[in-house]
Order: C-alpha cells, then structure tokens, then sequence
C-alpha cells in the first residue's frame, strides 16, 4: 500500500471517528462516566499534580475529569469532537475553572511545541484513534523530559480465548466508535516512554491503568 493510501485511509478514519462521537455527544456520559469513571479517577490520581503545573488531556470529551482535577495547576483539553467540547466548556464554567483550556485538535498532531507539558494524561483514547503509535509519539513529544503520561484504555487480552472474542468483535466495535483488539504494547513499548505502574481498573479489572514517565 503506497503512503498516500494509507494517509488517505486514516483521514477517513479519523473523519469517521468524529461523527461517530459527535453523534454520541448527547448521550455519551450515561455511560461512561457510570461504567468507565472509576479508571478515569484513578488515573487523574496517579499523575501526581502539584500546583503550578501544566496537564494536557487528550480526548477531553464532554469533560468528565475536569473535577476531578486539583486547582492551582493549567489544564488543557482537546478533542476532535466539536460537540463533545461544547459540553467540557459548559462544564468548566460551572465548575467556575478559568484555568481550562479546551481546543479542537487532531491526536495524531499536536499543535503544542516539544515538552509544553508536565502531565499529559490520555483517557480511553488510544483504542479509538487512528494510527495509536503516532498519537503515543506525539503524546511523548508534548511532555517535558522527566514528566508522566498516563493511559487508561482496554487492551488485547492475554487470554486466549477471550482474545479471539475481542478480535473477532472489533470490526463491529469499530462502528461504535472503539477496537478491541490494540496491543498493550503500543503503549507500553513507545518509543520515549518508561513504563512505571500497571493496574486494572473498571468493570472486572478489564481495562488498564498504564503510567509512564518520559525518558
């Protein structure tokens, strides 16, 4: 497949993304913050953030970890999902937090300069993504040297048997919006990263609290 295809397909990709959770938008919370809240919180939890510090959460959605987060540190959020932002920004100006930024912007290309960032935190994210690897490298390049990034998502499970079950669901898990099926070691093998803790969160343990630090 040339580059241009496989540029083309993620485009696509990424544009079907955003309908798919722009669509969702209205309804998006019953959901997750009931069934995937518990790994948001811990998550937020394990960046350790100190006043005066820079967070950078990519996939932002509605805002769901905006209370979540201390005051005294800068926080900002994107998302490709305009409708999604619409909700953050109502959120964040009921929560009275002047220190929210909230941007549109693509995962796979940061608009930030090198090391912008103390934390970057990205929350169910990565499994939703087109081309995962380049939204860790970019994740990577936005944090300082010595900063944490942390991931929270489902991965491919070491079963075997539930393994094939969640590849052979993932093309119909694709249609609402996230796969089954990405390897753990997208994550934990980006290049730049060091791995620090795992622990699984949520329902059953089946999604994973991934932090690192970068090298």
């Amino acid at each position: 497949m040339s580059r241009y295809t496989v540029e083309d397909a993620a485009a696509l990709e990424c544009r079907r993304v955003e309908r798919v959770y722009s669509a969702m938008a209205p309804v998006y919370e019953a959901f997750f913050d009931w069934a995937l809240g518990p790994g948001r919180r811990a998550a937020v939890e394990s960046l350790g953030i100190r006043a005066g510090e820079s967070v950078l959460e990519i996939g932002v959605g509605t805002g769901l970890s905006l209370p979540l987060y201390p005051g005294g540190c800068r926080i900002v959020g994107v998302d490709i999902a305009e409708p999604m932002l619409e909700q953050a920004r109502a959120r964040a100006e009921a929560l009275g937090r002047s220190d929210v930024e909230l941007r549109k912007m693509d995962a796979r290309e940061l608009a930030f300069p090198d090391e912008s960032f103390d934390h970057v935190l990205a929350p169910y994210v990565v499994s939703v993504v087109p081309e995962p690897e380049r939204v860790m490298a970019e994740t990577c390049r936005v944090c300082r040297r010595g900063g944490s990034v942390v991931v929270v998502n489902h991965f491919l499970s070491r079963s075997r048997l539930l393994g094939f079950f969640e590849r052979a669901l993932t093309p119909m898990s694709r249609w609402i919006g996230f796969r089954m099926d990405l390897p753990l070691e997208v994550v934990t093998a980006a290049p730049g990263l060091e791995l620090v803790a795992m622990r699984g969160v949520n329902l059953l343990r089946l999604w994973r609290v991934v932090e690192m630090r970068r090298r």
